[in-house]
């Protein structure tokens, strides 16, 4: 465990002294506060903060900062390594691959997380600036950033996978991009196909998802999917990993 620790404050720290997460975070927070205003100002006041979260948390800016960060965010775990050539220092250390794997995916995840907490504060803003202030139902909020992470977290585990097969950080970002885009796109697939293929994309759909976790609805069944999911990408990643020593 401590190892995986070591590791794991070195994937965080390594972000910090990148300018590229800087620019990433940045524009991360633009995006979201663009689509933020938008809303409110497309509301004027004559709604809650609820209804605004729920259509933030499904809205263009969200996707788009959620598709468009992650591949950049997972890039560098393992191209920069094999590129730098220190790859091979770190398999050959006396650590197993199953820590390897999830330290990186641990960092990744941690600073995914990150960029989103200081959009904690746009309920209480609305809430501020309100025309008629309510107390805030904080029930759907923080089940809509509890569906963030766990959809997050599995993308960020197929953006780890992605770098794990090439050495070229823009290529892992362009493999990243396409599998996590393709996860995304078969919600909007849900009306092809035979009725059990429809049931299919709409039960993996991520739209759907972070809709209903916007709408305080915990389904454990999407919890343990995405978990699972996760966890078995981590484990391919850990085979392409392993496959090194192989060659």
């Amino acid at each position: 465990m401590s190892k995986l620790c070591t590791l794991w404050q070195r994937e965080i720290a390594a972000y910090f002294l990148s300018p590229i997460a800087y620019l990433v975070m940045v524009s991360f927070l633009v995006l979201n506060g663009v689509g933020f205003w938008m809303l409110v100002m497309a509301f004027d006041g004559r709604t809650n903060d609820v209804s605004v979260m729920q259509i933030f948390f499904g809205s263009f800016f969200y996707w788009i900062g959620m598709l468009m960060a992650v591949p950049v965010i997972t890039m560098r775990l393992f191209a920069e390594e094999k590129r730098l050539g220190t790859i091979e220092t770190l398999m050959t250390a006396p650590v197993s691959d199953v820590v390897v794997v999830w330290s990186k995916f641990l960092g990744a995840a941690t600073f995914f997380a990150l960029l989103w907490l200081p959009t904690l504060s746009y309920s209480w803003l609305l809430n501020q600036f309100a025309a008629a202030p309510t107390p805030i139902d904080w029930g759907p909020v923080v089940m809509a950033y509890i569906g963030t992470m766990l959809v997050g977290f599995f993308y960020v585990s197929l953006g780890l996978m992605a770098s794990s097969l090439t050495q070229n950080q823009i290529i892992a970002a362009i493999i990243g991009f396409v599998l996590i885009a393709i996860m995304f796109f078969l919600g909007f697939m849900i009306n092809i196909g035979p009725a059990w293929l429809q049931s299919f994309f709409g039960y993996i759909g991520s739209i759907d998802h972070v809709r209903d976790f916007s709408r305080g609805q915990l389904d454990l069944r999407r919890v343990i999917l995405y978990i699972s999911a996760t966890v078995f990408v981590l484990f391919c990643t850990q085979k392409i990993v392993e496959s090194r020593k192989w060659r």
